[in-house]
């Protein structure tokens, strides 16, 4: 009679890195760095297929993002208005395409969060608090 362990076999995999760790330890840049923590903590985009398909490849061994790649797939994914929108911002903290800033107002508020966290990062500002909510001065 043969018993099988499960508890290895889940060990094994609790310790085997998740796609955006492979994603940040390929990053080649601050940018680029930047943008897949976003993608990251979105969570949800590169759960999709469709993305990862378009934006991950291998290369040299290594799990790394291909923007240019997502960049000229964005209106064939299967998006809605808010998950271009986020993936727009995204693109445009590496460098690639053309977005308004003003597609925030599409973002709902953990994406803008993100979005926010993101432009800091960028500007290489960590003493700026997020998560306050502002008021209108105007009264």
């Amino acid at each position: 009679m043969t018993t099988t362990t499960t508890q290895a076999a889940d060990t094994d995999e609790a310790d085997l890195p998740t796609l955006g760790e492979l994603l940040l330890a390929s990053a080649k840049n601050n940018r680029d760095r930047i943008a897949t923590q976003a993608l990251v903590d979105e969570e949800t985009l590169l759960t999709r297929d469709s993305v990862r398909n378009a934006l991950v490849a291998k290369q040299g061994g290594r799990m790394t993002c291909r923007w240019e790649g997502l960049s000229g797939r964005l209106y064939t994914l299967g998006l809605d208005d808010v998950e271009r929108a986020f993936l727009g911002l995204v693109l445009s903290i590496v460098g690639i395409g053309h977005i308004t800033i003003a597609v925030v107002e599409d973002l709902d508020e953990r994406r803008l969060v993100i979005v926010q966290r993101a432009i800091l990062g960028l500007a290489g500002n960590d003493r700026v608090a997020i998560g306050t909510r502002l008021t209108d001065s105007r009264g």
